[in-house]
């Protein structure tokens, strides 16, 4: 005979601690994306994320996530389009330079103008042009939802990942 539990209202509080968590968390490794967009008043935003996940073919829709605590939250969260660039291997200058704060992130950065102003950063393995679609907000995040409205991509070319705390090129097996 079977026992049945009757699923719990709530979670149990973690057992972990915040930076235990975090490691956890590292040991995924992932692509690694600059989310570009274009403010109202014309300034251009961007911002290094690992939180890039597909969602669906049919429509087109990708995610990512912001820390709520972001600056440049409002940008995204009001705008209407912006694009997720997939960083290729030999770009992990340009991922540290968007993951500093206060540093001036667009000197010297060669992009073109994509839907809604989001600048299309050049040398990048995959771009994802999106309509502003929904906001979900979940803990110290916000989930942004884009409906993919143009995608190109470089066949063959390198991706640049992160693991641990660390970058690396990939390597085929």
């Amino acid at each position: 005979m079977s026992s049945q539990h009757a699923p719990s209202a709530s979670a149990r509080a973690p057992d972990f601690s915040a930076p235990e968590f975090r490691s956890a968390l590292g040991m995924f490794a992932t692509g690694v994306t600059i989310v570009t967009a274009r403010a109202a008043n014309g300034r251009l935003v961007g911002m290094t994320a690992s939180s890039f996940n597909s969602v669906s073919i049919n429509p087109p829709l990708v995610l990512w996530s912001l820390a709520r605590a972001a600056g440049s939250l409002g940008v995204y969260s009001e705008g209407s389009h912006y694009a997720i660039n997939v960083l290729a291997a030999d770009q992990m200058e340009l991922a540290k330079r968007f993951a500093t704060r206060d540093s001036d992130r667009w000197t010297g950065v060669e992009y073109a103008e994509g839907i809604g102003g989001a600048p299309l950063l050049a040398g990048t393995v995959a771009c994802f042009e999106c309509f502003n679609r929904s906001r979900y907000e979940e803990g110290d995040h916000v989930i942004f939802v884009g409906e993919v409205e143009r995608c190109t991509h470089r066949a063959g070319s390198s991706p640049l990942l992160y693991h641990g705390g660390r970058f690396y090129a990939e390597h085929p097996l």
